[in-house]
């Protein structure tokens, strides 16, 4: 007799007010029937103890097996609060598959000085910083400006985004010492919006985004002689599809279609 993450769950909705969520996607490569699917659900839920926000939950396969050991993907936890005018949280995630370590993410936000900082690390045996960057925003020409330095510790590159808004146009300047490239975001009219790029190594890309109402979009992402991407959502929907360009041939296509289904 199979079980499935479903009955899983089931049993944790029992227990606590959270509702769970399935996700429905197709998987890679070809198969016969249901086996192409791959169900997940998730839960989650909230508590407050003292100053403390506290948020948690569960990701887990929803397809039949007789493993039940073997359905849990991810779990995680996080707490927030407020120290001397930042707000700051801390966000841990466990594969539950692999439990030696555990991947973190630290924010800490300051509103009245438009200053936030973020820290990515990992923690088992070993605690490991991988990643830190800070975001400086404030207001110059009519516009936002925000100024985002990043160091990875682990390749030991640092780069800086520099991003200005104004009314509908957003120049988004990505920079390092070895490359620099440039967004420019122009909202054409209510439901229309172009982002060419350009890169300093020669490359570059369009992408086009149609809003079709109620929430619902059509995104290309065009990059000559490499690849056309398209995302169509279509309410709780989402299909990517990837397909490889060579020359003025377009050599097949990777399909990713999700769903989400809210109990």
């Amino acid at each position: 007799m199979k079980f499935s993450a479903v009955a899983f769950l089931a049993v944790i909705g029992c227990v606590a007010a959270g509702k769970p969520q399935l996700s429905v996607q197709v998987r890679d490569g070809k198969y016969d029937g249901l086996e192409g699917l791959d169900p997940a659900v998730s839960w989650s839920n909230s508590a407050k103890t003292g100053d403390v926000d506290l948020e948690y939950g569960i990701e887990a396969s929803a397809r039949p097996t007789t493993d039940l050991a073997s359905l849990p993907k991810s779990v995680w936890g996080k707490a927030s609060t407020d120290v001397s005018g930042w707000g700051v949280s801390a966000r841990a995630e466990v594969d539950a598959q692999a439990r030696e370590n555990a991947d973190l993410e630290v924010n800490a936000v300051n509103e009245a000085n438009d200053v936030s900082v973020k820290m990515v690390a990992s923690a088992g045996r070993d605690f490991n910083v991988q990643s830190v960057e800070a975001v400086k925003g404030f207001n110059s020409g009519g516009g936002r400006v925000t100024v985002n330095p990043r160091y990875n510790m682990e390749s030991e590159e640092a780069d800086v985004v520099v991003q200005y808004n104004k009314d509908k146009t957003n120049v988004k300047l990505t920079a390092s010492t070895d490359s620099q490239e440039v967004t420019i975001s122009q909202q054409i009219n209510d439901d229309n919006r172009v982002a060419p790029t350009l890169a300093s190594n020669g490359d570059m890309s369009v992408e086009w985004e149609r809003k079709l109402g109620d929430d619902n979009s059509l995104t290309a992402t065009l990059k000559p002689n490499d690849s056309l991407d398209l995302k169509w959502k279509d309410e709780a929907w989402t299909a990517n599809i990837n397909m490889p360009i060579d020359g003025a041939s377009i050599e097949g296509a990777n399909v990713s279609i999700k769903r989400e289904i809210k109990f």
